[in-house]
């Protein structure tokens, strides 16, 4: 059984991180020249992976308010990636000093991907419910 009050914390968290991320990744792919990425990473990459990471978040809604725990934390995790991988962007060489607008997006999409995770985290296994931990839904 959902918990009302946590499936709307899911999903302001989820749409925060969306707006948030799309705001970050369209920036990245507009400045492409300007961030630091790993040499395998392209600009349409870029846009892919939003899509991609995405679509596996609004999944992992549908699945937790379907019941389908284990498989919903799951994917809202790996949609918690899309920005908590963003301080990445400090471990590449950087062509040019990072701009005020760059810090904010890749600091705001971090603590946003770090929130979802942690709200997911909490809905799991602090809640025990053993139904999605051991995966019987």
């Amino acid at each position: 059984m959902i918990n009302n009050s946590a499936s709307k914390y899911l999903l302001i968290l989820l749409l925060g991180n969306i707006v948030i991320t799309a705001f970050h990744y369209t920036d990245n792919f507009l400045n492409f020249e300007h961030y630091p990425d790993p040499s395998w990473l392209t600009q349409d990459g870029i846009w892919m992976a939003w899509i991609i990471l995405t679509v596996c978040g609004i999944l992992g809604y549908v699945l937790y308010i379907k019941g389908l725990f284990a498989i919903a934390y799951l994917c809202l995790g790996l949609y918690s990636i899309t920005g908590g991988l963003s301080p990445g962007h400090y471990f590449f060489p950087a062509h040019e000093a990072f701009s005020v607008k760059m810090h904010t997006f890749i600091w705001l999409d971090a603590i946003a991907g770090a929130s979802l995770l942690t709200f997911i985290i909490w809905l799991a296994f602090l809640q025990k419910k053993p139904d999605c931990i051991a995966g019987n839904n």
